[in-house]
């Protein structure tokens, strides 16, 4: 008779646990989950996908990895957290395709439609000829044949972007070359709203979010109320799994077809080469150059995705019937890529593998732990400035903050920051990251536009500080729905501060030096 391998109770219970939230999660929309063997994934390759991440330059903030329709594995490096929302930046552009879709299914409109037919108050005196063949499948496939991008000309300076983008000259004919345009998904976002009367996410909400079980979603707006489109969506990673997961499905959800198969199949085929002349080494080594369809990206390995700067990621793998979300800040988003076609793809076999007990409990272990390093701590117990209750009034600068204060409440210290007639205080941990929110604008690619956060709320911030020597202060603050952060460095010499600003998105090539004065 053959023996049985023993396995570890606290393993069995685990799946025991996965097993009945399984049966038990799917009767309230929760994604199931399930371990990465019975799906077929191997448990040491998601672990050594994991090492692979702590050593890297990059910055994860969340991971979500989805196989057969199960999570088999998720994790967030603290203080990040399954509740929070996260700027998804361009990812919010493939949710703008979907809209587009189903208002297609609803005879709404066709991707043949010309852009100017549904603003014929808003265009220029003289309609070009190139304006004139401009049609919704261009601003999808990123065709217009404007050059540069006019998103940050047009964001900055215009409160009417649809009659802005109108006005501007398109050089190449429609269709016929590929230029990244975030305005481009805004006029698709505009188009939505003309033809239904709803902003996107309005529209979206009992077409698309309600059915996979989305929640507490949030989409700037422009100056005159219309959905961004192109950027600016807020949702939860387990959303971003969700939606990747019913394209993956081809437009089904729970039995029932949300989203036409033709359209997922329409919108994330081959629609244009970004660049037909590149060799062909190049090609085959980049995932921006596979082609560009509605809003999504072709990758390499015959996977599709959608994406947003800095590392937000739903990544669609049809032959594996697989998965990934990613939420992060990254200067390398290929790398990131690269990443998980080293160590998740090949983890992924056709097959139910064998339990491995302790792998699965290495992986469990090593997904509830995950966490951001903190800063270092010191070296020698230095004493500490009585800043507490101090002011210093700052020198004209160019972060517009005209003085800080400090107060200091259980070994925690509260910065207060007085800018544009507003004060923003803000918690600061020792050892540990002290979590709150603030109305105060943080770091972000696009804040120089008109309008940008108007109608959010407010941001969730973590901020955690140490001295680095007894005139040295750093603080970092996390805004933990973003990918952002931004790190102050106090040198404080008698009555005055130099205050070193950053931010991470910078990722140390810029720095502000800011002065004061203790009132």
């Amino acid at each position: 008779m053959m023996a049985c391998k023993k396995i570890p109770l606290t393993v069995s219970l685990w799946i025991l646990l996965i097993s009945l939230q399984v049966s038990s999660q799917t009767t309230i929309n929760t994604l199931p989950r399930s371990t990465p063997e019975a799906q077929g994934v191997s448990s040491k390759g998601i672990i050594d996908f994991l090492d692979a991440v702590k050593t890297s330059k990059h910055e994860f903030h969340s991971f979500m990895f989805l196989r057969h329709g199960k999570v088999i594995a998720e994790g967030w490096w603290g203080p990040y957290s399954p509740a929070l929302k996260h700027t998804l930046y361009s990812l919010s552009k493939s949710f703008t395709s979907t809209a587009i879709g189903l208002a297609v299914s609803e005879k709404r409109l066709t991707v043949e439609d010309k852009v100017i037919s549904f603003f014929p108050d808003q265009l220029p005196d003289t309609v070009s000829e190139f304006l004139s063949e401009l049609r919704v499948k261009d601003l999808l496939s990123m065709s217009v044949g404007q050059a540069p991008d006019p998103t940050g000309s047009v964001g900055s300076k215009d409160t009417n972007w649809v009659k802005s983008f109108l006005a501007l000259p398109i050089l190449n004919k429609p269709g016929t070359k590929f230029l990244y345009n975030s305005l481009a998904t805004y006029m698709l976002s505009a188009i939505v709203q003309k033809v239904t009367g709803q902003k996107v996410i309005d529209y979206l909400t009992p077409r698309l979010f309600k059915p996979l079980g989305i929640q507490g979603m949030d989409w700037e707006t422009d100056p005159k109320g219309i959905n961004t489109g192109g950027w600016g969506l807020r949702v939860k990673t387990e959303d971003i799994a969700r939606f990747a997961q019913m394209y993956l499905q081809k437009g089904k959800w729970n039995g029932k077809q949300i989203l036409p198969a033709a359209w997922v199949e329409e919108a994330t085929s081959m629609k244009i080469e970004q660049a037909p002349d590149a060799p062909q080494s190049k090609k085959d080594s980049s995932d921006w150059l596979q082609g560009y369809c509605y809003q999504f990206w072709r990758s390499r390995h015959h996977s599709f995705r959608g994406d947003g700067a800095f590392g937000q990621y739903a990544l669609v793998f049809p032959d594996q019937d697989a998965v990934i979300a990613i939420t992060s800040e990254t200067s390398d988003m290929q790398g990131e890529l690269d990443l998980i076609f080293q160590y998740l793809l090949p983890a992924m076999q056709a097959d139910k593998l064998p339990v491995d007990a302790s792998a699965i409990a290495n992986l469990k272990q090593k997904l509830a732990t995950l966490k951001l390093p903190l800063p270092s701590k010191n070296d020698t117990a230095f004493a500490i400035p009585k800043i507490a209750g101090k002011t210093f009034t700052l020198q004209q600068n160019d972060k517009h903050i005209d003085k800080i204060s400090f107060g200091e409440k259980d070994h925690n210290y509260v910065l207060t920051i007085k800018m544009d007639n507003s004060s923003y205080p803000l918690n600061f941990g020792k050892d540990k990251w002290a979590k709150g929110t603030t109305s105060r604008f943080g770091p972000s690619l696009v804040g120089a536009l008109k309008n940008h956060f108007v109608g959010l709320p407010p941001s969730q911030v973590a901020g955690i500080y140490t001295w680095k020597d007894k005139n040295t202060l750093e603080m970092q603050l996390r805004y933990i729905d973003s990918p952002h952060s931004e790190k102050m460095i106090f040198r404080f010499n008698g009555n005055k501060v130099s205050i070193d600003y950053s931010q991470s998105f910078d990722f140390n090539t810029k720095k502000i030096v800011l002065e004061g004065e203790m009132n």
